[in-house]
C-alpha cells in the first residue's frame, strides 16, 4: 500500500507551522489558532452537544496537537488532522465520564414526526440522537465535506467503513426525522 501524498496547503497553515516550531511564535501559533479554532468549535458542539464540552474539547485539542505538531507529516490538511485530534479526545472523555453512547438501533424504530418539513432544531436533535460513529460520519462527511479517505484517515479506520457508516448514518436520520424534507 503506497503512503499518501502530501496535501498542498495553500492557506498558509505549512509556514505558520514551520514558524511556530522553529522559534515557538506566539504570533503564528495565535494565527493558527484563530484561523481553525471557530470550525473546530462547531464541530464540537454537534458532536458532545453541549457548550462547555465543545469548549473543553478546543483547548485539549490544541494542546496535543501543539505535542504533536512536530510528528504532523501534512498527508492531510491541519483542520483534518485537528478534527481527528478531537474526535478522539471527546471519545477517551466519554469513556472516561462513563457516557453511554446511543444503541446503533434499527432505524425503523426512531420516533417519527408528522409534519413534511425539517427545522434546524429537529435536525439538531435527531444529529444528537444517533450514535457516536454515525453522527460523526454524517457531520465529517455531509457538514464539513471531507473525503472518505480523510474521514478514514481521521476515525482510523477503512474507506469502506466510512461508506457504510455513512449509508447507516442517513438511514438513521431519515427514520428520526420521519421522512421529512430537509
Amino acid at each position: 500500500m503506497n503512503a499518501p501524498s502530501p496535501v498542498k496547503d495553500d492557506g498558509g497553515d505549512r509556514v505558520l507551522v514551520a514558524r511556530f516550531l522553529e522559534r515557538r511564535d506566539e504570533a503564528a501559533f495565535h494565527a493558527l489558532y484563530t484561523r481553525h479554532t471557530g470550525a473546530l468549535y462547531r464541530f464540537l458542539l454537534r458532536l458532545t452537544g453541549r457548550a462547555a464540552d465543545a469548549e473543553e474539547g478546543v483547548q485539549e485539542t490544541w494542546v496535543r496537537a501543539c505535542r504533536g505538531l512536530e510528528r504532523f507529516a501534512w498527508r492531510s490538511a491541519l483542520s483534518t488532522w485537528l478534527a481527528g485530534i478531537a474526535i478522539r479526545w471527546w471519545r477517551e472523555e466519554s469513556r472516561r465520564r462513563g457516557v453511554k453512547d446511543l444503541a446503533e438501533e434499527d432505524p425503523a424504530d426512531a420516533p417519527a414526526s408528522t409534519r413534511g418539513e425539517v427545522d434546524r432544531i429537529d435536525l439538531e436533535r435527531a444529529l444528537g440522537d444517533l450514535s457516536l460513529g454515525y453522527r460523526e460520519a454524517i457531520l465529517l462527511h455531509d457538514v464539513y465535506g471531507h473525503t472518505h479517505g480523510e474521514i478514514a484517515e481521521i476515525l482510523d479506520v477503512d474507506e469502506g467503513t466510512s461508506k457504510s457508516q455513512l449509508s447507516r448514518a442517513r438511514r438513521a436520520l431519515r427514520a428520526r426525522l420521519g421522512g421529512r424534507r430537509t
